[in-house]
């Protein structure tokens, strides 16, 4: 039986220790010994990045589209297949190690699509980036940030579903866009919140493998009016 190896660790900012572990070609990162994603359950994550750019696909010409979690890439691989050549793709990840695995480790895996000339790196909090994108908003916003409400990676991530952090999503869209939003299992509580500051709503179970008879996990996907205002 081959062994799992870790390859690397750092220390999340509630001290975890985060560690990234290959088997059999496999990558996985964990968190205190466990599992927050693996590159053999990737069908939700690359999901995630479909739904979000569906109204916003290869034929719009310059979408603009925000990426919350780099996790292994393959969010951002979707994005960057459902785009056209002139979209703008900002991935905002916490941990500048992780942009690092994706581009040492993991470059085969998708390590390669943080080359692509669409995209930027931002190494931090993704609700500093979508606070302050209220004058320069997105067309959509994919967000992959933890398991769900109550955060495993970063306490303070809770923050970002609460009415004061759906709000400032709904603000950094552009009227008419997305918000896609990975949960671990089915929130009544968010898709509550996304409703009342103003988002259409359809909550999209999503499998863990692609030979799942069924969804596991949930998509919420969130559009923004195109009449709606800046609240």
């Amino acid at each position: 039986m081959k062994p799992h190896v870790t390859l690397a660790d750092t220390t999340t900012p509630n001290g975890a220790r985060m560690t990234l572990v290959e088997h059999d070609g496999s990558f996985c990162i964990r968190v205190n010994g466990q599992p927050l994603m693996h590159s053999l359950v990737a069908t939700s994550e690359i999901k995630l990045g479909t739904l979000g750019c569906e109204r916003h696909s290869a034929n719009d010409l310059q979408p603009k589209v925000l990426i919350g979690g780099l996790g292994l890439g393959f969010t951002l691989e979707s994005v960057l297949q459902a785009t056209g050549p002139k979209a703008t793709v900002h991935v905002v990840e916490l941990f500048p190690e992780i942009v690092e695995w994706n581009r040492t480790f993991m470059a085969d895996l998708n390590g390669e699509a943080l080359k692509d000339p669409r995209v930027e790196v931002l190494e931090e909090d993704v609700r500093a980036v979508i606070s302050r994108s209220v004058e320069t908003p997105y067309d959509v916003i994919a967000l992959d940030i933890d398991n769900n409400t109550t955060a495993m990676v970063k306490v303070e991530n809770h923050q970002l579903y609460e009415k004061l952090g759906i709000q400032d999503i709904f603000n950094a869209l552009r009227p008419g866009g997305r918000a896609a939003i990975w949960f671990a299992c089915a929130d009544v509580a968010i898709e509550k919140m996304l409703r009342k500051v103003g988002f259409t709503v359809q909550a999209v179970p999503a499998k863990v493998y692609a030979s799942s008879k069924r969804g596991a996990y949930m998509i919420y996907v969130a559009d923004k009016p195109l009449s709606a205002k800046k609240k």
